[in-house]
């Protein structure tokens, strides 16, 4: 078995101080073993631009058709579509701002659901193309509880990597952390750890 490529997916604001980056890293070096790699993307130090009338306009012309300029409007989205292809296991650092997800993480969903490259449109309806590989959502909050009817951020983040044919998704539960007994957070840091995760516990 080759040496698997983890790629990190850092959204919180804070780099100092932040769960989700604190069980990312500690996740990320469980799956990636003495032999793997980790790639990290940090989207608050390596802020992802929105997509703007050039870039759809690009995206939507054909490859084969399309200018230098609008080859240039895709050259940023390309390179985080490539990272995501290399990796084996896909790690998010999610926390919860306002009931749903970082305005940074959106801005790299937006960035990276392409048509042709991680999904086309079939006569049955759209399918993913990032098949074959392991997401893990790791999921942060203050007050709000995973999967609660006020935590829009989980549901949504799960359907986008669906979306994109990742079906395998595992969640690790920092939410509500603020709330937590210590020795509750140390059970969630040994399962970050261990990777200690199955696929039943993703969505239902």
């Amino acid at each position: 078995m080759s040496a698997p490529t983890i790629l990190q997916v850092n959204s919180s604001a804070r780099l100092e101080g932040s769960v989700s980056r604190e069980l990312s890293q500690l996740l990320s070096q469980a799956l990636a073993g003495e032999a793997g790699t980790v790639a990290v993307r940090d989207l608050a130090e390596q802020p992802v631009p929105q997509v703007d009338a050039d870039w759809v306009g690009a995206n939507f012309t054909d490859p084969a058709e399309r200018s230098q300029a609008q080859r240039d409007s895709l050259k940023g989205s390309d390179a985080l579509v490539a990272e995501l292809k290399a990796a084996d296991q896909i790690v998010i650092g999610m926390p919860i701002y306002n009931f749903s997800i970082p305005a940074s993480l959106k801005a790299w969903i937006d960035q990276i659901a392409r048509a042709r490259e991680t999904f086309r449109y079939s006569e049955a309806g759209p399918e993913g193309l990032l098949t074959g590989k392991t997401a893990w959502i790791v999921v942060a909050s203050g007050g709000v509880p995973l999967d609660s009817g006020v935590d829009f951020a989980t549901p949504y983040l799960r359907q986008v990597l669906n979306f994109v044919g990742i079906t395998d998704i595992r969640v690790i539960d920092g939410s509500r952390w603020d709330f937590r007994e210590e020795s509750d957070r140390e059970a969630i840091r040994a399962m970050a750890r261990t990777a200690d995760v199955q696929p039943a516990q993703a969505a239902e």
